[in-house]
């Protein structure tokens, strides 16, 4: 099967290596036996046999468990947070400190994982990113004072960008076109779960004496490490990374694993080698990648801005303040039991968790821009009535319900397609040479927008109230609305190695200008 090679800036070249024109108005030339084999070429990838599926499946869920990590750290802190200030007499400004600054020291954790992932791989990344996340928990269980406690974060925040980092891209490049979407949604899942985990956790130890029940809450999450450990020797390395590393045979010996057969395997390593440009890898070496990202040509400019901006906008629309301060919002809606609190929070998680769910079975079925469109418009609409029944239906038995229905409508939109599809994007819309250093790039953008938000929930709740602060981030989301539309290309079942033709011309960009099926017409078959 040949590949069109798609190779601005890939090949060392810059050239072209096809005969259909891609600057034109038509875009692309549409040809019957093309199509035909675009389809057969879907149904084969629909029909991969039970086996390869299963293991598959199976790399997906051990490449996630670090996002338990992260999903638990945030919905446990909701509720371990009222006890840690009990127990350490800690004040309000350094609760929002010690909430929100895992985001921000998670962006170190992210900008060297992309360096680091390309110089070990990407599976060895994952085990790095649990242990040092490991060696963090048990510190912060342990802590006698606010500074031990301190120190325990900034190693799990670090822990926590490699991981969130490298999963989707490991993910990305393991999975067959035709199920990408849902299978690099699986982190997500996970962050979800985790959540869910936290806040049951919460929930669960909440009869405990102070000094020990937050001890407990935070030492349970550990236990996802340990089986991290275990995973790395089951699990293979990228065939797309070891490609890059000269290691063909290895990497043709886990094509084989995760393909129908070995003709199918030797056809998609001799795709990965044109996309890596194997044939000159002492030029690609030698090139700083990181003089690319910062000095972008037009379709790399526009790749950055997609990637990175969809990483700000799940952040900015303020998602981890409803999760990390769900018991404050309900507190300010007129629910004051501690148990009705924390109850109140579980609900909230199971239904982000279920949520997920949707997006799972429809991401590659509909597409990225369908639900991303749902998403961003049902959360604005909830975030604008949590903001009224804030402002002026507080303690109120109507006020309270409205206030939970929007708190859990918010994060049932944010589940069904901001969530997931946001790592999903910025793990396969970047070029091999730029993928893993490109996607730390949006984890940072990530993690610095989620730590600004949750370190000054308080000082601007203080400053314009709850449901102002709210009625802001309803604001945000609106804008996130015109972002998908403008900046978000659909890139549902085609390859890693062909989404880069997407960005290539201006105003591709736009979904509304971009068909998945003349995308995968491209393909020629020798």
């Amino acid at each position: 099967m040949g590949l069109v090679g798609i190779q601005e800036n890939g090949n060392g070249n810059g050239q072209i290596s096809s005969d259909i024109p891609l600057g034109t108005k038509t875009k692309y030339i549409r040809m019957e036996s093309d199509a035909t084999e675009a389809e057969e070429e879907e149904e084969g990838l629909k029909n991969n046999n039970p086996e390869t599926k299963k293991y598959i499946l199976a790399c997906a869920i051990f490449a996630s468990l670090n996002s338990v990590l992260l999903g638990y750290d945030v919905g446990v802190m909701s509720g371990a947070i009222l006890f840690i200030k009990k127990d350490l007499n800690i004040t309000e400004d350094q609760t929002g400190v010690l909430v929100g600054s895992l985001s921000i020291i998670s962006l170190l954790g992210s900008l060297a994982g992309g360096k680091t992932s390309d110089a070990i791989g990407r599976k060895w990344t994952i085990g790095l990113a649990a242990v040092i996340f490991q060696a963090g928990g048990a510190i912060m269980a342990l802590a006698l004072s606010f500074k031990v406690l301190m120190i325990g974060r900034l190693l799990c925040g670090i822990g926590i960008g490699f991981g969130v980092m490298i999963a989707p891209v490991y993910i990305a490049e393991i999975s067959p076109a035709i199920a990408r979407g849902s299978l690099t949604s699986f982190p997500e899942i996970f962050i979800n779960f985790g959540i869910l985990l936290g806040y049951i956790s919460n929930y669960a130890f909440r009869n405990i004496p102070p000094h020990i029940n937050w001890r407990i809450m935070l030492g349970v999450g550990l236990i996802p490490s340990v089986v991290i450990a275990v995973a790395l020797f089951a699990i293979p390395e990228s065939p797309r990374w070891l490609v890059m590393q000269n290691r063909i045979e290895e990497a043709r010996l886990v094509l084989i694993k995760i393909t129908n057969n070995e003709k199918e395997a030797e056809e998609k390593l001799q795709e990965i080698q044109v996309a890596a440009g194997s044939a000159n890898a002492e030029k690609y070496e030698s090139k700083a990648v990181w003089l690319e990202i910062l000095r972008p040509s037009p379709p790399i400019r526009r790749m950055l801005i997609t990637g990175c901006g969809i990483q700000c906008f799940q952040q900015i629309t303020g998602i981890d303040t409803v999760v990390y301060y769900s018991p404050t919002i309900f507190q300010n809606a007129g629910i004051t039991g501690e148990s009705e609190l924390l109850a109140a929070t579980v609900a909230v998680g199971f239904t982000k968790t279920l949520s997920i769910l949707i997006a799972i079975l429809f991401i590659d079925k509909l597409g990225r821009k369908p639900l991303l469109f749902a998403s961003t418009i049902g959360m604005t609409i909830c975030l604008f009535c949590l903001s009224l029944s804030l402002a002026f239906l507080s303690h109120a038995k109507f006020g309270i319900i409205l206030a939970i229905l929007a708190v859990c409508g918010n994060v049932a939109s944010f589940s069904v397609g901001l969530g997931p599809i946001c790592w999903v994007l910025s793990s396969e819309i970047f070029p091999l040479r730029l993928r893993a250093q490109a996607s730390a790039l949006g984890a940072v953008g990530s993690r610095v927008s989620s730590g600004v938000i949750s370190m000054s929930f308080y000082s601007v709740t203080h400053a314009i109230t709850v449901a102002g602060t709210f009625f802001v981030f309803g604001l945000i989301s609106c804008s996130a609305v015109a972002f998908v539309h403008y900046c978000v290309p659909e890139t549902k079942g085609t390859t890693l190695e062909d989404i880069e033709v997407l960005f290539q011309n201006e105003g591709e960009s736009q979904g509304s200008e971009v068909e998945m099926g003349d995308v995968e017409r491209l393909m020629q078959k020798s």
